[in-house]
């Protein structure tokens, strides 16, 4: 709830309205249940126990890179299904990536996330309890927030709206638009929306291929608006905002990483307000996939260069945990299964 809606939601339960303030710090502080709220009342505690509830995220499990201290959390929500969030530090602070949905819908490839399905859409408060949580556990401060988690943002779109709204609120978490990006895999209609509504946070658009060939194929996405439509709808966002666009492209050797497919790229996104985020892709079991060699990653990065492209290399944090999102919880899930075959037998 916002604040607003809390002020309306005790003027409607005939309680105090100047309290809506103070319950509302007291929830973005990431309090878990209404009695820690200790400058409040026993009785008006009490009264807000029996008439609301607080959705809180605990940690079922939790993965520490001996590498970089990036630390990969399996969190379980109030109905007892698990998400994954990823915290990464930076020389700029602590920035964490969470999910938007329990499982995802647009069953990408090279995604692990889509293999175990989809569950259901997370509410903006479960989006909050996972930053919440996170800062507790580890005791730190986090300033940037990334949902390139589990789930597509963008089918979660009114969800994802509460939660910005909440999270960027100045009596909340106060965490600023521009430290805020959203990734989709091409929701077309919603990042119209999105750009309507000039938020300032940027943009990550999963392409990963520069052609309708290789993207339908990787991405069933595709199948519904092509690259043509996509790139259309980034140009729109670009300038409509003043915001750069950010593209993730997964390296994947012999599919998306050949000199054709750089040179392809390059054309695509001439003349827009735009950067390339090359990520050698995550060997998900299953898939087939292998990541692109350092050298073929090079070619690509100069080709684009000479194209006028910018590009980088996104850095690696957490590998020896797997810290891409849907790997933990798909083995939680099978080490579950495997205990009730046991019981079972």
């Amino acid at each position: 709830m916002t604040l607003a809606e809390i002020k309306e939601a005790f003027a409607a339960d005939g309680l105090p309205s100047f309290r809506a303030l103070q319950v509302y710090k007291w929830l973005h502080r990431g309090v878990k249940s209404f009695e820690e709220m200790s400058d409040q009342s026993k009785a008006f505690r009490q009264t807000l126990a029996q008439r609301y509830y607080i959705a809180v995220a605990e940690v079922a499990q939790r993965l520490v890179s001996k590498l970089d201290g990036t630390v990969k959390y399996l969190l379980r929500l109030p109905d007892g299904e698990h998400v994954e969030c990823v915290l990464m530090e930076y020389h700029h602070g602590y920035s964490i990536c969470i999910s938007s949905q329990v499982g995802c819908k647009m069953n990408c490839s090279f995604c692990a996330t889509g293999k175990s399905g989809f569950s259901r859409d997370l509410t903006p408060s479960e989006m909050l309890a996972q930053v919440q949580a996170v800062q507790e556990d580890r005791q730190v401060r986090i300033s940037n927030i990334v949902l390139m988690g589990m789930g597509e943002p963008l089918d979660n779109y009114e969800n994802v709206l509460r939660f910005l709204e909440l999270v960027s609120s100045d009596d909340g978490m106060n965490i600023g638009m521009r430290h805020i990006s959203l990734s989709t895999c091409g929701i077309v209609d919603r990042i119209y929306d999105l750009a309507d509504r000039r938020l300032q946070l940027t943009l990550s658009v999963s392409l990963h291929a520069p052609n309708d060939a290789i993207r339908s194929r990787t991405m069933p996405v595709n199948r519904r608006w092509n690259v043509e439509e996509l790139l259309k709808a980034c140009r729109y966002y670009a300038d409509t905002t003043g915001r750069r666009i950010s593209f993730e492209y997964a390296m994947i050797s012999s599919v998306n990483d050949s000199a054709d497919c750089a040179k392809e790229l390059a054309r695509r996104l001439h003349g827009m307000l735009c950067h390339v985020n090359l990520i050698p892709v995550n060997e998900v079991q299953g898939n087939g996939y292998r990541k692109s060699s350092q050298e073929q990653i090079q070619k690509f990065i100069k080709i684009l260069s000479e194209k006028g492209i910018t590009a980088t290399v996104r850095r690696t944090l957490g590998s020896d945990i797997n810290a891409s999102c849907g790997q933990l919880k798909r083995r939680y899930q099978e080490e579950v299964a495997g205990i009730e075959n046991l019981h079972e037998n």
